[in-house]
């Protein structure tokens, strides 16, 4: 009897185990422009492919891409979902002007590196973004969120936002995203993760474009 009580329990507390523990964007009144400018953000389809006008940027990124995927293998333990996930990642941090390691930073804060985290308030994925952003910004559709670059593509973008809303102020923009706009806890927690991820040979954010 009491090994069915916890059997039943079982598919409880592994759902548990994957939930996430972050905060949540708030949904906020946007100017037109702003929300044009995100949802073009969010809708533009090219690949994820940069390329570099010197050989010794590309031998750099390569450099990156090594030293990264050897930091990541203990939670990405496939190489080719690793090394997929770090360009993904590697593109669109510098897409929205973002530093990469910062971005891993959170990530590692938000999801610990799991494409399929929920929170308790239904944040979605390595970023976790919150489902209101695919109806303001999207086409509604929330289980895209669990798309590894549509993810990464919408959490750099809110994450570009705010930092713009905040006037360059990182640590009030990091509590934004989190929804926890003034409070240390989480600014702290990025900013202390993102060490972990430094590179001092990271590419300057000029250096990328799509490629046609």
């Amino acid at each position: 009897m009491r090994w069915s009580r916890w059997l039943g329990l079982l598919p409880i507390l592994l759902l548990l185990g994957s939930m996430a523990h972050a905060g949540n964007q708030k949904e906020e009144e946007l100017a037109d422009s702003v929300r044009l400018a995100l949802s073009r953000a969010i809708n533009d389809a090219r690949p994820p492919k940069p390329q570099f006008s010197e050989i010794d940027q590309r031998i750099q990124y390569l450099y990156w891409l090594g030293e990264m995927s050897e930091r990541l293998k203990k939670k990405l333990p496939d190489a080719q979902v690793r090394i997929e996930f770090l360009e993904t990642a590697w593109y669109e941090a510098k897409r929205a002007g973002l530093d990469p390691g910062m971005v891993l930073g959170l990530i590692q804060v938000e999801s610990a590196f799991r494409k399929y985290a929920l929170s308790s308030v239904s944040a979605h994925g390595y970023m976790q973004v919150m489902p209101f952003w695919t109806r303001v910004i999207g086409d509604a559709d929330r289980s895209k969120l669990f798309n590894m670059q549509t993810n990464l593509r919408y959490g750099c973008s809110i994450l570009r936002m705010y930092i713009d809303m905040e006037q360059g102020n990182l640590y009030l923009a990091l509590g934004r995203y989190n929804g926890s706009r003034g409070r240390p806890e989480y600014p702290n927690a990025v900013l202390s993760a993102w060490k972990r991820w430094e590179y001092k040979d990271d590419l300057p954010i000029h250096t990328v474009s799509a490629r046609k």
